[in-house]
This record gives structure tokens, sequence and C-alpha cells, in this order.
């Protein structure tokens, strides 16, 4: 059946051990496929549609719940699921909780996918996925690529980007990063350190290619290291480095890997804020942030951004949003936390 094929895909996400998983979606208590695909079915029903239930419904399963109920429609309604709620639904609402129908690598595929097929390339979406993903997330998202659109995503990333960000974002899908280790290597930090001074600010022109190798290659608890150390090397700091280095989507890439090295989800929480309060609001980043991290980290964000912009995303979601897409977007970010 179609819904099988939609559902193909791991559920588990192999995230490395300094990535802890602190998601807003949990798996719900008292779980029960067959009630939720009987309310979800009567949602979709109801004259006008029962937005309000779909949402209370599909915002508190996990992805592998949310498949279970799919199931469970399918065999009490007769029809797919994911059909059904495209003919029910539209616009943002539609978008997120299509989204929410997909595991969180399939999403990325999918998003990924949309950002290089057409005319042009939404470069913004390609930096922020494979920069900031994790070698594990990656080989997923790769798997999940190739059986979504039977193409390999080396090649297709290949065929739409050029130069030396072309080299990086390569580089990055290869996933050869070293896992983190528990001994330090204080002389491999230094040699590091080095290697990104003399390559860049220590020389004239910009050595990317020893950039690329270092970036992509060492564990994230190295990089965090190397990063440190670079500064008893240089006047600047790696990010300040990068800005004086290179320039265009290359800079972009370098900065948003920095960051993420750094403290991801930090660097999602600033994404957030500047794409709900930017004039005309960035729904469509906000929307892959929430549906993507939602089963990740989205706790984690939260906090973070409580912590720097001294309010919590759930009243800046209530300040910039409205309607249904406001309602699933503080579906998936769950209550406010206590501090």
């Amino acid at each position: 059946m179609a819904l099988v094929s939609e559902f193909l895909g791991q559920l588990s996400l192999n995230v490395g051990a300094y990535e802890p998983r602190l998601p807003t979606v949990v798996p719900a208590k008292d779980f029960d496929p067959d009630r939720d695909a009987a309310r979800i079915e009567t949602a979709i029903k109801t004259k006008g549609v029962d937005e309000q239930t779909i949402i209370d419904v599909l915002t508190k399963r996990t992805y592998s719940q949310r498949r279970e109920v799919a199931f469970a429609y399918e065999r009490r309604a007769k029809k797919d699921m994911i059909t059904a709620l495209k003919g029910a639904l539209s616009g943002s609402l539609e978008t997120v909780i299509l989204g929410l129908m997909k595991s969180t690598t399939q999403y990325d595929a999918s998003e990924i996918r949309a950002s290089i097929k057409g005319l042009g390339t939404d470069e913004e979406t390609l930096i922020e996925i494979l920069c900031s993903r994790s070698s594990g997330e990656l080989q997923e998202i790769k798997r999940d690529y190739k059986e979504m659109y039977k193409k390999e995503l080396e090649k297709d990333v290949a065929g739409d980007t050029s130069g030396n960000f072309a080299k990086l974002l390569l580089a990055l899908v290869q996933t050869k990063r070293a896992e983190p280790s528990a001994v330090v290597d204080y002389e491999k930090i230094d040699e590091d350190a080095r290697a990104l001074y003399d390559a860049g600010i220590g020389t004239k022109g910009t050595d990317v290619a020893t950039w690329i190798s270092i970036m992509s290659e060492r564990s994230v608890p190295h990089l965090q290291k190397v990063f440190q150390r670079y500064k008893s090397y240089s006047p600047y700091d790696m990010q300040e480095s990068i800005v004086k280095e290179v320039k265009g989507d290359l800079q972009r890439s370098f900065l948003v890997l920095v960051q993420c090295f750094e403290n991801k989800q930090l660097y999602f929480a600033k994404r957030l804020n500047e794409a709900m309060k930017c004039k005309g609001a960035k729904e469509k980043v906000v929307t892959r942030i929430v549906v993507s991290r939602c089963e990740v980290d989205m706790l984690k964000i939260c906090s973070e951004y409580k912590t720097i912009f001294g309010q919590t995303v759930q009243k800046t979601i209530t300040e910039h949003t409205k309607g249904d897409y406001q309602k699933v977007l503080l579906g998936l970010c769950g209550p406010e936390q206590e501090r």
C-alpha cells in the first residue's frame, strides 16, 4: 500500500554521545493508535474540519506513534491518512502536519530535495541542514534521500553547487568525521589550531582545503578545544577569522558549522528569533526548525532562547504567528519551561 512506502525508514537517530536528546515531543502515555485514528477520522469528516483535534493528536505523538496511528487509520477508513490530511488541510498547518508524517531524517531529506530541484538553489536551507547535522544523522539522510528520490545526495549537491562551497558541502555529506574520543590529544589540538591559523589569518590568501579538511573530519569535542587553542595564535576568534577570510555561501557555511560546534541549540535559538522577528516572518525557516528539532533537542533550544532573549519561544510564537499555525507550533514546542 502507498502508506507503507511513505513510512519506510529508520526511527532512531545515530546521534553522538555529546548530543543528548532533549525533545519537546515525547511518547504519549496510554497510547492507543485505534482511538487516535478514530479521532482523526472524525475530525476530517467534520463539516469545516476539526483542525484542533488533528493538532492535539499529532503534536503529542512521536513519529513512531504517528506511524501507528496512520496504519490504524488505513485499516479503519480503507484510505491513506496522509492523502486524507492533504485533502482536509491547507496552508501552513498542512505543511507542518505533513512534515510530522515523515521521520526527522526523511523530513530533512525532503527539505534538501526541495532546496535544490527546479530553477535556482535555496542555499540557506542547504547550509542550515548539512552544516548542523551530525555524521550519524547525515548518513541516515543520505539513505532516506536515495530511498525517497532514487538519487544520490552527493551527486545532487555536486550538480547544484560549485567551487569551494560545493567542496565543503560534499566533504560534510561524505561523513568522514571522527567519533568523539575519551582521550584528549593536546598535541593534535595544537597542530590543528596552528594549521587553521596558517591556512587563513597567518598567510596571504586562504588555504580553504585545509579548513574544509579539519572542520569536516575532526570530532566536535576536539574542534571545540581547537577553537579555544586557536585564540592563542590568532588575534581573532574562529568566527571573526572566517568573516575576514572568505565570503558568500562559503562564509555562511563555515559560520554555521562553527556556531553548531560551539553550541548547536544556541544557533537554532538565534535562527528562530531572527526568522520570527524579521519583517514578513520567514515561516518556512520557523516550520523547518520546529518540525526537524521537536524530537531531537527542542527543549534545549527553548532553554537557550529564554536565556539569550529574555522571553520564551512560546511567547514569541504567540506574538508573531496566528491561527492554526500558531497552535500547531505551540503544540510542538510544549508548555513554557519553569525557570
